[in-house]
Order: C-alpha cells, then structure tokens, then sequence
C-alpha cells in the first residue's frame, strides 16, 4: 500500500476542456469522487492544441525570391493565435475552479499543456502521480468517433492509473416542458 493512500491522500487529475461534458465530469466528480474534509489534491488540466508548424511546402514561395518560403501568418497572426488559445485556456480552469471554490481541505492545482490532447493526458498522469484520470464523454457516436477519433478511449486504453469517464446523461423527451 502506498504511503499516499495510508496518509488517505490522492492525486485526482481531472481533464477539462470548453465541453460542457467535461464540466459535467468535474461537478459529478466533487458530488461522488472528491469528498469535503478529504486532504486529495484535485488537478485541472487543460491541454492546449499544438500550435500550427509549416513546413516550406504547406507555403507559398515569394515571387521576389522563390527560394526563400513563404509564412502563412505574420508574427502578429502568431502572437493573437497564442492570446486567444491562453484566454480560452483561462477562462475554461475558471469555470472549472468556481466549481471547486467549496472545499475546504482539497488542495486545488491548474495544469495547462500543449500537445494532442490524447498524448499530453496520458503522459501528465503519470508525471503528475494521478491515482485517478476523470475524464468526460463527449458521446460522438460510431461514426464521429471514426474520423475525430476518442480522446476518453484512448486514455482508457494507454492510461496507468484507473480511469473514470463520466458521461453526461441525456435529456430525457418530457424534460424542458
């Protein structure tokens, strides 16, 4: 038994992202996995898409010197594609810490990556020391699935610790009536 589950102390990682299946996973999770007076350490990650790299033939060769490749955007472009990407990140860990502003013993920490998003999960579990993934569904379905592929299948698949993927239930017909 580890020294971390006698102490009664765990390392919770929990991946977010602007879906509102994965706000529902966090939320499920201080309802059912993250209890009030607990000393578990809750991880919000946030994992950032790569930023877009060009090689000299995904760009257009200057017509004053054809040697010399094109860019596809300025450096300012680069700059305001990099703003907007940490602003989202911001803002999706401040929805995720309101959720979180209750609890009293938790220590609550922010993690924001870069990488594919399947990757970067499954390598900061381990770096971290998770002794739980949770992760949300975002249900695509068969055919979706097939060609975006499944971030929480992945993970289930290549993941070391446990995994728990909460699905966000589905409206029934009567509701909203």
């Amino acid at each position: 038994m580890s020294e971390a589950t006698t102490r009664n102390e765990r390392r919770v990682l929990v991946a977010v992202d602007e879906g509102e299946e994965s706000m529902y996973a966090l939320s499920w999770s201080l309802k059912n996995i993250i209890f009030q007076n607990s000393s578990d350490t809750l991880i919000l990650l946030y994992v950032k898409p790569p930023h877009a790299v060009y090689s000299p033939l995904d760009s257009t060769a200057r017509i004053d010197h054809p040697e010399t490749p094109g860019y596809l955007f300025s450096s300012d472009v680069s700059a305001a594609i990099e703003k907007y990407g940490q602003e989202v990140a911001d803002c999706v860990l401040e929805k995720a810490k309101k959720l979180c502003k209750d609890l009293q013993n938790v220590k609550v920490e922010t993690r924001v990556e870069i990488g594919d998003p399947r990757d970067v999960i499954c390598d900061m579990s381990q770096k971290l020391g998770a002794d739980l993934l949770i992760m949300g569904s975002h249900g695509y379905g068969v055919v979706k699935r097939a060609f975006l592929g499944s971030v929480s299948n992945y993970c289930s698949q290549n993941v070391k610790c446990p995994i728990l993927i909460v699905k966000k239930p589905k409206p029934s017909a009567g509701a909203g009536k």
